[in-house]
């Protein structure tokens, strides 16, 4: 293939890049959205179980990261779908790379936990979690495996309408990670009418 050629393929798979990160981003703002609206609804649900009260950790964590003066009550719901909305965008793009299923939750979920993390030990609200009391580190994880799952699930649809994304279309040219299979041209987005010919 001479220079122009390779050029042109450089252009195309640059532009197939990106055209990955916005589709996705904005799948994954979706997802996140509902993901995080499940998560609320199972920590409302497992708080009149065990009576366990709210923990205002994440808005005292925005507040302080934005030197609000609002109460962290208030912050509270803000931050909550803020940080679920916008992670489910990395979620998002993961699917349409090609990256779905359980595996890519479970990696999603390390994330989320991280972020979360980060966010509260560098704002000096939270503390590690290998600190905190036992029940509150299962009720904390098992929660975020919630989000993660359910962002996943939504993530992973929306992405399935556009087809296998470039990570699968690799992988089903050869398992795994291989230098000499570079990558591969984008296969075309079927057409509404294209998709009704097929079944």
């Amino acid at each position: 293939m001479d220079n122009k050629g390779n050029h042109h393929r450089s252009a195309r798979m640059r532009a197939r890049a990106m055209s990955v990160f916005r589709r996705g981003a904005v799948h994954g703002c979706a997802a996140g959205t509902v993901g995080v609206a499940v998560m609320t609804l199972g920590e409302e649900l497992e708080q009149r179980w065990t009576g366990r009260p709210n923990s205002h950790v994440p808005g005292r964590t925005l507040a302080r990261l934005l030197g609000s003066p609002l109460p962290p009550s208030r912050m509270n719901l803000l931050m909550h779908l803020g940080q679920g909305a916008l992670l489910g965008m990395l979620r998002g793009v993961m699917a349409d790379s090609g990256l779905r299923g359980p595996w890519s939750s479970a990696m999603f979920a390390v994330v989320r936990l991280t972020n979360d993390q980060t966010l509260e030990n560098a704002s000096g609200v939270g503390a590690p979690p290998w600190t905190w009391p036992r029940t509150e580190l299962v009720v904390d994880l098992a929660h975020k495996a919630v989000y993660a799952l359910v962002t996943g699930l939504v993530a992973d649809r929306l992405a399935a309408r556009i087809g296998p994304g470039p990570g699968l279309q690799h992988a089903r040219l050869r398992h795994g990670r291989h230098p000499d299979i570079g990558p591969v041209e984008p296969v075309p987005t079927p057409t509404p009418e294209q998709g009704n010919e097929r079944r």
